[in-house]
């Protein structure tokens, strides 16, 4: 049944990291996609390939999470519960 599938997923805790960036989730159309994140200060914020936050700069987003170039390293973060 769909409507279980989706209260269990909806239910579930996320990990989000109370010092770091995580990503809530990802938006939009294949070509353009775009991300809503938390940002280490509790701030939510919609993000774009190239934009700049203070955890760094998103270098790409895919359909599981981002990209993010911080101090000269560049680290996958992943949708938080996916």
């Amino acid at each position: 049944m769909a409507n279980g599938i989706v209260e269990e997923a909806a239910t579930q805790a996320a990990k989000i990291r109370a010092n770091g960036l995580t990503v809530l989730g990802v938006f939009g159309p294949k070509d353009d996609l775009r991300a809503l994140v938390r940002l280490p200060g509790g701030k939510i914020e919609e993000v774009s390939p190239g934009d700049r936050t203070r955890a760094g700069e998103v270098m790409g987003i895919d359909a599981e999470g981002l990209m993010l170039r911080h101090g000269g390293q560049t680290r996958r973060i992943g949708i938080a519960g996916g």
